[in-house]
């Protein structure tokens, strides 16, 4: 098809695709319990199908294609190597965490301390996956030796978590935003500041005041001195 037949494809098709891929995910995965390939995969078919009804040829729809894949290239090695980083940190390194954060964290100051550690392991690693997987097993065996909720442990990983990984030059979604969108990264991270920073403040400060209520008065340390002794063998 001659490039003169082509037309540019609105704000109505690209909502109609964007729409069709939302049900189309959501039904398969809840209500058919399936995968989210063959929808993704129906979805690529149906928007190729709306570029070749515009005009464009089968060869720009596949250029398109490539050239969307190498933009996300760099963010699926960042997830190759997430699952390395996690299957490294797994044994020893979360077990060192559990062993010294008992002995040293104070439970008045714990949520805010995992929220802020959370942050800084997201930031160095830019994965908030990671994080979660190796962090919070540490956290969540600190936190309910220290008989603090297992939710309150959760939400202050995952603040910290996903504050790093979005501040992180290394994160893969960080990475794929700014690529897709031609934006500098570092102008990308700078813009995000305006979000992310008093979004992380009150929570600290919601985590300061919650983490108040537990004082330490009633801890178990016969429990924490076998959670170490067991950790020590």
């Amino acid at each position: 098809m001659e490039n003169k037949h082509r037309r540019e494809i609105g704000i109505g098709w690209a909502l109609l695709l964007l729409v069709f891929m939302i049900v189309s995910m959501f039904g398969a995965v809840y209500f058919l319990e399936l995968a989210p390939h063959i929808p993704l995969m129906i979805g690529t078919a149906i928007a190729a199908l709306v570029a070749y009804y515009h005009g464009f040829s089968w060869e720009e729809v596949e250029e398109m294609m490539y050239k969307g894949i190498r933009l996300a290239l760099p963010a699926i090695i960042i997830i190759i190597l997430v699952g390395l980083i996690i299957a490294a940190w797994i044994g020893g390194v979360v077990a060192t965490m559990i062993y010294y954060g008992l002995k040293i964290i104070t439970p008045s100051m714990f949520l805010v301390t995992i929220c802020i550690s959370c942050g800084i392991v997201a930031l160095a690693i830019g994965s908030s996956w990671s994080t979660m997987a190796t962090v919070d097993v540490a956290g969540m065996g600190i936190g309910l030796s220290l008989d603090i909720p297992a939710g309150m442990i959760a939400g202050a990983v995952i603040s910290g978590a996903y504050f790093g990984d979005k501040m992180s030059p290394l994160s893969d979604t960080t990475n794929l935003a700014a690529a897709l969108t031609g934006m500098d990264l570092f102008d990308h991270i700078k813009h995000m500041f305006y979000a992310t920073i008093p979004g992380l403040s009150i929570a600290l400060i919601a985590y300061f005041f919650i983490g108040r209520q537990f004082s330490g008065a009633h801890l178990d340390m016969d429990k924490i001195n076998a959670i170490n002794t067991g950790m020590e063998s």
